[in-house]
């Protein structure tokens, strides 16, 4: 039967090294760890787990500092991982007998990593809502997955690559071996430790080795994607980044999420024309997310292509059914090709879906203007007041609604009722002031006209 080894790096990881070990007992036979400096109990902490512990310099390059401590391993097949991350229990049934396929080289494995902002992606990845199925980590709202070759055979050519964002899995493909996928997955705890402070520092340093590795491998695409994200991520540097992932489209066409984070730059600079370029180009390269088609409606939408966003957006639609903000982009884009009965349908329906989002109750208010529906508009602004916790410019635009439609009343009714919400508001003041004003001028001359 083939033999399995851990192999990791570590420094200062006492606090999580013992749950790390304990997660892979009974799957690995032999722990290789390499410390680069701990100043805490690490090595203590490994040596009492059974570990076989190394020192090794640190010379700012996380491949090189892992083929020291793999070039150590003597089993058949080794597993990497970081002391914050865990084995799920199902390895233990489903490894064995992934070790005895004879024609894979290398597994990759989905890595959950366990966030507190729902929010929050990886790259475009998104995050999902915890299924609760791993018990150590119900306590996270989300995580966000994403895959490595992080189970590979034990052979003088499968390596790591990369100063930063290592992987064995460049040098399968390169050498011709068969990646598989396993079906257990490994559980990341680093993001939810982090603090801001903590987050700063590590980003600038991967800022330094992507420069670096972006150098020294001037013809690596991928190198030059992953210092775009991290540009971006450090600061939100959208031009060095827009540089990085236009290198790397030159360097591999065929790389669809760089062309999709050019895009977003694109569209975060409103050149939707170059914006609506990369996004065809990334879903061309088979980059079909539902990023990617959301975006590229929104680009279409501004530039009013509305057809063409109607398509994108359907495409997003298939990719994510249930996402309200979609069914009301839809909506709106539907309305503006001529079928306004399914545009004000679609929205009502994203409203339903998700009645405290201020977003869709906007989209309803927008379509009503531009349809001329002054009365349906205003009621549409009044049951945004309604169903959210409202602001003062939420009364503000409903008030500034219905005076077209000849509803003065009303308009004062809503600023009446934000004055008394938000007494301190300078604006709904003189705004109520004003339709008042008005209001009773409009009145007198109607009121004129009938004597005369």
């Amino acid at each position: 039967m083939p033999k399995l080894a851990l192999s990791m790096i570590v420094k200062n990881a006492a606090a999580d090294l013992r749950d790390c070990l304990e997660s892979i007992r009974g799957v690995a036979e032999e722990i290789v760890v390499a410390d680069t400096g701990s100043h805490d109990e690490t090595m203590a902490i490994a040596k009492a787990e059974g570990a076989r512990v190394i020192s090794i310099p640190w010379e700012d390059d996380f491949a090189a500092a892992r083929n020291k401590c793999l070039a150590e391993v003597q089993a058949d097949w080794a597993l990497m991982l970081d002391a914050d991350e865990r084995l799920d229990p199902a390895a233990k049934e489903e490894f064995p007998a992934l070790l005895t396929q004879e024609r894979i080289s290398g597994f990759q494995v989905t890595i959950r990593n366990y966030v507190f902002d729902a929010s929050k992606k990886i790259w475009d990845r998104p995050a999902v809502a915890n299924d609760g199925s791993y018990a150590p980590a119900r306590e996270f709202p989300a995580y966000i997955e994403h895959e490595n070759v992080r189970l590979f055979r034990r052979e003088p050519k499968i390596y790591f690559t990369g100063r930063v964002h290592e992987s064995v899995g460049w040098r399968l493909r390169e050498t011709g071996r068969k990646i598989g996928a396993a079906a257990s997955r490994i559980h990341h705890f680093g993001m939810v430790r982090e603090t801001a402070e903590t987050k700063a520092s590590k980003l600038a340093y991967y800022r330094k080795l992507g420069r670096l590795k972006a150098a020294e491998e001037p013809q690596n695409a991928q190198a030059h994607l992953e210092l775009g994200l991290v540009e971006l991520e450090n600061g939100g540097a959208a031009l060095d980044a827009l540089g990085s992932f236009r290198r790397a489209c030159e360097l591999n066409p065929g790389l669809g999420v760089a062309w999709y984070f050019a895009g977003a730059i694109h569209f975060q600079r409103n050149d939707f024309p170059s914006a609506r370029s990369c996004l065809r180009r990334a879903e061309e390269a088979g980059h079909t997310t539902f990023a990617v088609a959301e975006l590229a409606g929104d680009a279409c939408y501004h530039l009013k292509y509305f057809e063409e966003a109607r398509t994108w957006y359907r495409r997003a639609q298939q990719r994510r059914p249930e996402d309200a903000a979609i069914e009301s982009k839809l909506g709106m884009a539907e309305a503006r090709t001529g079928d306004s009965t399914s545009g004000l349908r679609r929205i009502r329906h994203a409203i339903a879906m998700e009645p405290s989002n201020p977003q869709m109750h906007d989209r309803l208010i927008v379509l009503h203007v531009w349809l001329g529906n002054a009365r349906e508009a205003g009621k549409a602004a009044e049951e945004k007041l309604n169903a959210l916790d409202p602001k003062p410019e939420d009364f503000l635009r409903a008030a500034s609604i219905w005076p077209q439609a000849n509803e003065w009343e009303r308009a004062e009714q809503v600023l009446t009722r934000g004055r008394a919400m938000f007494p301190e508001s300078e604006a709904i003041r003189k705004a109520l002031h004003q339709i008042e004003t008005t209001h009773t001028r409009s009145k007198s001359r109607n009121d004129a006209r009938v004597g005369t």
